[in-house]
């Protein structure tokens, strides 16, 4: 099956190199290409086929889902792995959050409230509560944007360190909060529960505060079935969820993925099913046949962003 590792074109300005994206960026804009790369450890671990275009089209599917909500920086979807967007200058505060208690790493909500927790700088959590229970109502846990590790941050964090006005952020506290209700209405119409999400803004040369990057894609939320989540947690076990981690802890099994300097390659079998998952939470969010593209990616998304060329 056809896979997009990399991209490398020469006229459409600067490039930066993401985890799973290349990024062109130009005077006023930036064009957003959705590679194939499959990113944990800090390195790329493999190519799974389809997943730019599953993350793009889910992304289209939800900028239009929200747009009456908030502006967003899109201009175009010139070609299924590919979003032009308007160029604006980064909040460098992921806005991450949260309708459910939660999570395994070690600044998940579960592990921390585990750990004795109950504070959070901008909730309470109460005693007595069970992994995977939903949240009185959903919260915010908002951290840095850095390219190392992300920091957690409270309001008075935020505030006191002045990354933004306090007028923004309230601003940017309660249009997180309103797209995460609908993104959770909208879920559940498909049969999904939108567990946990995190949300990027910009704001355009203007002021305006705008959405970018991505929305409510399976690499930046969490997902479980809704038609067995009682039945699941009243029974203990976990929720029945997208799960994309089976890769990840195959490497983890498999070598030492943060100091190992050539790593296995991906068993084949799971890089399909990996393909598959993606396929399957695209078409369940989007209600849409996902519709594999043939031929030359590369050369593809190339004859489509000519007209963007400098």
């Amino acid at each position: 099956m056809n896979i997009l590792s990399k991209t490398d074109f020469k006229n459409l300005g600067e490039k930066y190199i993401g985890k799973v994206r290349d990024v062109y960026r130009q005077d006023d804009k930036v064009i957003l290409i959705s590679t194939d790369r499959y990113s944990a450890f800090d390195r790329n671990l493999a190519l799974i086929p389809c997943k730019g275009q599953v993350l793009t089209g889910v992304s289209k599917f939800w900028f239009e889902q929200t747009k009456d909500i908030i502006a967003n920086h899109v201009i175009d979807f010139p070609d299924p792995n590919v979003v032009v967007g308007k160029k604006c200058k980064v909040i460098p505060i992921e806005m991450v959050v949260r309708g459910y208690i939660t999570g395994v790493t070690g600044t998940s909500l579960w592990t921390l409230y585990q750990k004795g927790e109950r504070n959070f700088g901008d909730f309470t959590l109460p005693d007595g509560m069970k992994k995977n229970q939903k949240l009185d109502h959903p919260v915010l846990t908002p951290t840095t944007k850095s390219e190392d590790h992300d920091r957690p941050l409270s309001s008075e964090d935020i505030l006191k360190e002045k990354i933004v006005s306090e007028r923004l952020w309230k601003l940017l506290a309660n249009t997180a909060n309103k797209l995460f209700v609908r993104g959770q209405a909208v879920a559940l119409s498909h049969g999904l529960i939108l567990v946990d999400t995190k949300y990027e803004f910009g704001l355009t040369s203007d002021g305006e505060l705008m959405l970018i990057d991505e929305i409510h894609t399976p690499d930046s939320s969490r997902y479980w079935q809704a038609k067995t989540y009682e039945e699941r947690i009243g029974k203990g076990m976990e929720p029945e969820n997208f799960d994309k981690e089976f890769l990840r802890l195959w490497f983890k099994e498999n070598c030492d993925p943060y100091n190992d300097e050539v790593l296995p390659k991906a068993p084949a079998e799971l890089v399909e099913e990996l393909s598959r998952r993606y396929i399957q939470i695209y078409e369940q969010i989007t209600g849409e046949i996902f519709i594999v593209e043939t031929g030359d990616i590369g050369k593809r998304i190339e004859n489509n962003l000519k007209k963007y060329e400098l």
